[in-house]
């Protein structure tokens, strides 16, 4: 509570300020807009502070209750601070969460990009168990996930994927997972029961849409081809794939999963205006290969932001240095831990 008391000083001075701007009848009706989200969100920081200061006064009378030594009430007194620290360890992260400056981008929902990298077939499943992983924790956040483009092996693997994501604040809580994965494992095919080291890699695009970037429709190459299933059978027999090239810059963007050609169009139009937009803002005039160079390098395991390791039940952060020790639980999508800490470690950075 000490480290965010000057903050909490600070946060209800900027509501007096907020609420005397909102009650002068000066403002226009964009300005009462962003006044009153940002008075929201100030609301909900002190809300969380008041829920704190009453758990700790709560955590203070249960310890009284301790140092007195009642033996029939010891028992529950330990079982009650149990429960209140929990709480407040809970409510410290929300308050941590809500303190980190906001970017634009936060809000906006996002494209997911999942390619297997060194590693073969071991990489390939991987790369399926992680768009798992990703689609059981968007489950749990209640966004939703739409498979747009997909490039599967015969064995349950993916090449390649995008997903689009869809909900409140995607960007704000999945933008520190672009980068190299490694895991270190023994695959189901290695009789001698030896290690291996494969790596994926993760890209992650906020959405945007056209009036965010303007494209030349001449600049634009469009193909069309026969959407694929698993193992490359074809699922379509008529061509309403679609595939389209930015011809200055060679990005390209694709949709399969739709039946109708020009909903795969639309689809693919996009992502390419999230892609050039990305591009655009970063003052970047490259190929998409570089462009996602930047994100998550060339695949080597050297460039990893973190390791799976299943042998040791330890999933480590190495821009963190954190580890957690519940590989099985994070593999089920249960990662939101791990990125509430990256948020807060990693958005000062």
């Amino acid at each position: 509570m000490t480290d965010f008391s000057a903050r909490l000083d600070k946060i209800r001075s900027e509501c007096r300020d907020m609420e005397k701007k909102l009650s002068s009848g000066a403002l226009s009706a964009e300005e009462i807009k962003e006044i009153s989200r940002k008075y929201s969100s100030c609301r909900e920081i002190i809300n969380l502070f008041e829920k704190l200061c009453s758990i700790e006064n709560e955590m203070k009378q249960v310890a009284k209750i301790l140092a007195e030594g009642e033996p029939q009430m010891a028992e529950l007194a330990k079982s009650e601070i149990d429960i209140l620290r929990s709480r407040k360890e809970k409510i410290e992260n929300e308050i941590e969460l809500l303190l980190i400056p906001p970017s634009p981008e936060d809000e906006r929902n996002v494209f997911l990009e999942i390619r297997a990298g060194v590693g073969g077939e071991e990489s390939a499943l991987f790369a399926a168990e992680l768009l798992r992983a990703y689609t059981k924790f968007a489950q749990r956040m209640s966004w939703k996930i739409e498979i747009r483009d997909i490039n599967s092996t015969g064995l349950k693997g993916i090449k390649t994927v995008v997903a689009y994501v869809k909900g409140k604040k995607v960007y704000s809580w999945l933008k520190y997972e672009a980068g190299v994965h490694r895991v270190q494992r023994v695959p189901k095919t290695e009789s001698s029961g030896r290690v291996h080291t494969s790596t994926v890699t993760v890209a992650v695009i906020p959405e945007m849409d056209a009036l965010d970037v303007k494209i030349d429709e001449k600049d634009l190459k469009i193909d069309t081809y026969r959407a694929q299933g698993a193992g490359g059978q074809n699922v379509n027999k008529v061509e309403t794939a679609v595939r389209i090239t930015h011809v200055p810059t060679q990005v390209v963007a694709q949709c399969q999963q739709e039946r109708s050609q020009a909903q795969n169009k639309q689809k693919a139009l996009h992502l390419l205006y999230s892609k050039l937009a990305l591009m655009a803002k970063e003052k970047q005039e490259r190929a998409v290969s570089a462009e996602r160079k930047k994100q998550v390098g060339s695949g080597e395991r050297s460039e990893k932001i973190r390791t799976y390791n299943f042998p040791q039940n330890r999933v480590t952060d190495h821009r963190a240095q954190i580890s957690w020790h519940n590989i099985d639980a994070i593999m089920e999508g249960e990662i939101e831990g791990i990125l509430s800490k990256l948020r807060v470690v990693l958005s000062g950075q």
